[in-house]
């Protein structure tokens, strides 16, 4: 059982899958600051309040608390557009490398290429 557990643990996929959400926690706190401590401000200059929390709707003797959800939305809407431009600059880059990765002919394409050049002279 102890093999078991061990090999388990230490597989790849279950490492790499922890430091993705190691990874993912601190890119998320990054992100949470840079919404709050940053764009929310700016919203605050805008509409007068950093948070759209205190918008409440009463129904009765209840209140309905759409402020904090609209505050919520708020956020995720940045934070996904902020991660979006991030993910698409990223995808840029790799398919860059990517390219210039085909465009360099390996040692063998090399090799064989002036074999065949070398074989045509002999003609």
């Amino acid at each position: 059982m102890l093999k078991d557990l061990k090999a388990f643990l230490f597989k790849d996929n279950l490492i790499d899958l922890a430091v993705a959400v190691i990874l993912g926690t601190a890119f998320g706190a990054v992100v949470d600051a840079l919404v709050k401590s940053v764009l929310m401000p700016i919203i605050a200059a805008i509409v007068g309040k950093p948070t759209f929390d205190d918008i409440v709707i009463s129904l009765g003797d209840t209140d309905i608390g759409i402020g904090t959800f609209l505050t919520q939305l708020t956020n995720f809407i940045i934070i996904g557009t902020v991660l979006f431009f991030i993910l698409r600059a990223l995808s840029k880059v790799m398919r860059q490398k990517e390219e210039e990765a085909e465009a360099v002919p390996s040692e063998e394409v090399v090799l064989l290429t002036e074999i065949r050049d070398a074989l045509l002279d002999r003609r």
